[in-house]
């Protein structure tokens, strides 16, 4: 892979350029390549847990009814489970993704956002709903209190998601596009990652309609 973005074309750095400049947009270039690639890896993983997503999403948008007991779990837990078999590709993570340049790095943190706040707002409706159905009174109390932070962080989950698509063909425009990428990757890879990563694709309808608290 990295032999790959190492044959990128120069000429889009501009023979005369600035060597320091020159060397940063062939990092830029070469990190976005990476990415890119991470991201063509991660769209089955992520269209299944977006698939499990928009199906449990209607029974919460709204909030919890007044007796939980009424809600379906499977839609639920399925989504729970998809969520947390979408794994964080290496470049993303934390530590990994503070060493990317350019338009990369904020592309690994969109989806480092929206992995981390799908699971663990899943996984907190889940615990929700137990607890109102058959926890204490004070359990109950503050998971009903609670609960619509963890339905909007599904929704920003997937809100975030949505914006990648946008980021990348931003970012492919700015490093030189295909002029500069050649064969290494190509308009129309770039083209079918973005309807991947997109609002059509991706965000959740309706918006989240419960307040904290309610």
């Amino acid at each position: 892979m990295l032999l790959g973005a190492g044959a990128i074309a120069v000429g889009g750095c501009g023979g005369g350029g600035d060597l320091a400049s020159s060397a940063g947009l062939r990092l830029q270039r070469e990190d976005l390549l990476v990415v890119s690639h991470a991201l063509e890896r991660a769209q089955g993983p992520v269209a299944a847990e977006v698939a499990a997503t928009k199906a449990a999403w209607p029974h919460v948008a709204n909030g919890l009814p007044a007796n939980p007991a009424t809600v379906s779990r499977t839609p639920i837990q399925t989504a729970t489970e998809a969520a947390a078999h979408l794994k964080l590709p290496a470049v993303f993570a934390e530590t990994r993704s503070a060493t990317l340049t350019g338009p990369a790095s904020a592309l690994a943190g969109l989806f480092r956002s929206y992995s981390g706040l799908s699971l663990r707002g899943w996984q907190l409706i889940g615990a929700a709903i137990d607890q109102i159905d058959r926890g204490s009174a004070t359990a109950s109390r503050f998971a009903r209190a609670n609960v619509a932070l963890y339905i909007e962080s599904v929704y920003d989950a997937h809100f975030s998601l949505a914006q990648i698509g946008k980021g990348l063909l931003s970012g492919y425009r700015k490093l030189g596009g295909a002029r500069v990428f050649g064969a290494t990757l190509t308009q129309a890879e770039v083209d079918a990652l973005a309807a991947a990563y997109s609002e059509a694709s991706d965000r959740l309808h309706p918006h989240a309609g419960v307040r904290l608290g309610s």
